[in-house]
Formats: structure tokens, sequence, C-alpha cells
């Protein structure tokens, strides 16, 4: 018989945390991208007119990047999911 504190909690792995096993390179990566876009956004605050095929729209340059971002990641989303298919 072993003594209490040598016995290890069943179910769980002796090979680190859940979350290190979760951090692959690729997901740094993606974080770090998304990191640097957020910056580059905020950095950027000025007004700026934009042509949406016929009306000029004058608003703030993060708002037209944020715009462009989230457009973007709903574009990759869709790629991802239906190479999956």
């Amino acid at each position: 018989m072993t003594p209490a504190s040598e016995k290890k909690p069943r179910g769980r792995s002796s090979g680190g945390t859940g979350r290190a096993k979760s951090l692959t390179p690729s997901r740094v990566t993606a974080l770090v991208l998304v990191a640097l876009a957020v910056v580059f956004i905020v950095e950027n605050t000025r007004k700026v007119e934009i042509r949406l095929l016929v009306p000029v729209v004058t608003m703030p340059l993060y708002l037209a990047l944020l715009g462009m971002f989230v457009i973007g990641g709903l574009c990759g989303a869709l790629l991802i999911r239906g190479r999956g298919k």
C-alpha cells in the first residue's frame, strides 16, 4: 500500500495541464496576429472618407479597419468550414 501523498488523482495525466496542450504553434500565431491587428486598429483613429461603390462615407478609420477584420475573419471561417466537407 502506498502513502496517500504518493497517490495520483484519477483521470488526470501527468503530462501537464490541459491548457498547455491546447496552445499549439498555429493558435499562438493566430493570437499574436489578432493582437497586432487590434493594436493597429486602435492606433488609427482619425476620420477618413471611404467610397462604398457609389456613396462616400466619412468614418473613423478604426471602424473601417475593424469592419474589414471581422469580414476577413468570417471569410476565413467559411473557407475552413467548407474545406471539412
